[in-house]
C-alpha cells in the first residue's frame, strides 16, 4: 500500500490580507436609496379595487405550498397587512391560506 503524506501549508503574517470596510458618504447612500425602486411605494392604479389582507397565524410548521402562498402575498409576520388588488389570482392564494389570514377591508 502507498502511504500517504500530510502536508500544511505555513503562512508568514506579511502574505495575508485583510479587508477593510468602507463606508460610502451619506450623500451617496441617500441617492442610492432614493433611486431604487424597490424602495418606493406603489401607486394605485385607477379604477381597481383593492383588499387588505391580514395574516394572524403563523407558516412555521405548514404545507410548503402554504408558505409559499403567504410569501406570495407580502406576508411574512403575524399581524402585517397588506394591500393587493382584488383578482381572481389573488382570491384563489387568499382561499389557500384562509385560515391563516384574514381580510379586513
Amino acid at each position: 500500500m502507498a502511504e500517504i503524506k500530510k502536508t500544511t501549508k505555513k503562512t508568514s503574517p506579511e502574505t495575508k490580507t485583510v479587508a477593510k470596510k468602507t463606508s460610502a458618504p451619506k450623500n451617496v447612500v441617500a441617492e442610492i436609496k432614493a433611486s431604487n425602486p424597490v424602495a418606493a411605494p406603489k401607486a394605485k392604479k385607477p379604477g381597481v379595487s383593492y383588499i387588505k389582507v391580514q395574516q394572524f397565524a403563523s407558516g412555521a410548521g405548514r404545507l410548503k405550498n402554504q408558505v409559499q402562498t403567504l410569501k406570495g402575498l407580502g406576508l411574512n409576520k403575524i399581524n402585517k397587512i397588506v394591500e393587493l388588488e382584488d383578482t381572481q389570482s389573488i382570491r384563489g392564494m387568499i382561499n389557500t391560506v384562509n385560515h391563516l389570514v384574514k381580510i379586513i377591508g
